[in-house]
């Protein structure tokens, strides 16, 4: 090991700690990935009204409480707790402010639907609490790695605003884009209050994006590192119009610091073997103890049973990005197929609507559960046969990873992530993982969904893929290298470049 890094590890969301999609899962895991590879890493998260202190053991520390933060032109009193990131020995502070954070969502008011209006100075106030909390504690990070826009303040806080703090002097920033959509962007006039100067609102400057601040953009001028969650995904925000969203320019700027990471599966909790929540635990060898979870999931969707009829799930978030609209008007072809449909997942009404419709419809052939349910993610993973993925642009992607460890065949759209695990069994079937379509349209879809579905009815074909994605290995021990690597790369580089 070349040497001990003191890494603090900062996320909007962690699992299972508070959690509204895949940010959270690499959260958790991560950070024991780092530990395992040796490093002193920390964690730190806001508190959120929905984290209970005794399902989680928080612990109070004196030092920790009643900590003054400068926030814009007033004073803030703040206070942290402490736990340990479950199944691990990575300590995870809760920073804790109630007036921000002590409400049922995270970033959505659950009452409009609409974001809430004060996430710049929720997110911003946690920032500077950080800081604070990392001095109280006497512990100076050599590494800050922040994700998504929520944490894109702390690299321009470390390059600008306390660039003279002899504490944060070997302190350098990596900034992890997990989905360049979901950008931070405010009105120039939250500046002052959020303890800002006004030269950030000129045009180019580190924040100002299209005559607003961006969170995004100051993570992504401010960092000593940029990476994505993928590395087709790396290079298509920096060539597709579509996928940059905008950020195009800002991005090619800064190539020569961004690289694309796969992520990896936690197969401590995502593993047929020893996963607690399925019927029947099963293997590459015991491939066919599969069929009891395929059994129980339509026991418990109230699909009847039919071993020749091939299910396909789907676990997502239902937003425009994920593919959903394909499946809602290709639906009527797609049960041509003969096959049945289990979706879990929960977000766009008009989504949730339109597919409790089609489960109407097709009463006994589609199940439809529109909210997030883990026990049942992880049933629809181990008894579905294939699992279905349309995504229109996917940064990274995870159940297709975990489908593979279930022997559950991916049928996904080239993108992203999607594109750097899944290989196309009908082009290549001797590496081939899953079945791959190209064009973002519904006939293409129908048509991989047409060849995996052919494939099904030859059982020693179809075992054959199944077990070559089962014996596959995305650990994250690989990603964890990836990223050390780039910690160290970080150490040598100035920290204002």
């Amino acid at each position: 090991m070349k040497n001990r890094l003191r890494i603090l590890y900062l996320s909007s969301e962690v699992s299972p700690f508070a959690k509204t999609g895949g940010l959270a899962d690499v959260a958790n895991s991560l950070p024991k990935a780092l530990f395992d590879l040796g490093h002193d890493v920390r964690v730190m998260m806001p508190k959120y009204g929905l984290i209970g202190d005794r399902k989680y053991t928080l612990r109070e520390v004196i030092r920790l409480k009643e900590i003054p933060v400068r926030f814009g032109n007033k004073e803030v009193i703040i206070s942290a707790k402490s736990a340990f990131v479950p199944d691990s020995k990575v300590q995870i502070y809760f920073i804790e402010y109630p007036p921000y954070f002590d409400r049922s969502e995270l970033y959505v008011d659950e009452k409009t639907g609409k974001d809430y209006p004060d996430n710049a100075e929720r997110f911003a106030l946690f920032s500077y609490a950080v800081l604070e909390t990392v001095k109280i504690l006497h512990w100076e990070p050599q590494i800050i790695h922040c994700n998504d826009w929520q944490m894109g303040l702390m690299p321009w806080l470390i390059k600008n605003y306390i660039r003279h703090d002899p504490f944060f002097e070997k302190t350098r920033t990596m900034f992890t884009i997990h989905n360049l959509a979901y950008q931070g962007n405010f009105s120039l006039d939250i500046l002052p209050s959020i303890g800002l100067p006004d030269y950030l609102r000129e045009p180019q400057s580190d924040m100002e994006f299209y005559q607003q601040i961006s969170f995004l953009k100051s993570g992504i001028t401010s960092a000593n590192v940029i990476t994505t969650v993928s590395p087709t995904y790396a290079k298509e925000i920096q060539t597709s119009d579509e996928l940059s969203a905008g950020m195009k320019g800002i991005l090619q700027s800064r190539s020569s610091r961004l690289y694309g990471i796969q992520n990896g599966a936690d197969y401590s909790v995502w593993d047929p073997e020893k996963d607690p929540l399925i019927a029947k635990t099963y293997t590459a060898n015991s491939f066919n103890l599969k069929q009891a979870n395929k059994v129980e999931l339509l026991k418990v969707c109230k699909l009847p049973f039919d071993e020749s009829i091939p299910v396909i799930g789907m676990i997502s978030r239902l937003v425009e990005q994920k593919g959903i609209d394909l499946v809602i008007n290709a639906i009527e072809n797609i049960m041509k197929l003969n096959v049945q449909l289990v979706i879990l997942g929960k977000g766009n009404s008009f989504y949730q609507k339109a597919l409790h419709q089609i489960q109407s419809r097709y009463t006994g052939r589609v199940c439809v559960a529109t909210r997030f349910d883990d026990e049942l993610a992880h049933l629809i993973e181990a008894g579905s046969d294939m699992f279905l993925m349309p995504s229109r642009f996917e940064p990274c992607g995870l159940n297709q990873i975990y489908s593979l460890r279930y022997g559950t065949v991916p049928i996904v759209r080239r993108t992203g992530g999607l594109a750097d695990t899944i290989v196309d069994f009908i082009t290549d079937p001797n590496k081939g993982n899953g079945f791959v379509f190209d064009s973002y349209n519904g006939d293409d879809m129908v048509k991989a969904i047409k060849n995996a579905v052919e494939a099904f009815k030859d059982k020693k074909l179809w075992l054959k893929l199944a077990k070559r994605g089962m014996r596959q290995n995305f650990s994250w021990k690989v990603s964890a290298d990836n990223y050390v690597k780039y910690y160290y790369k970080m150490e040598s580089q100035n920290r204002r470049k």
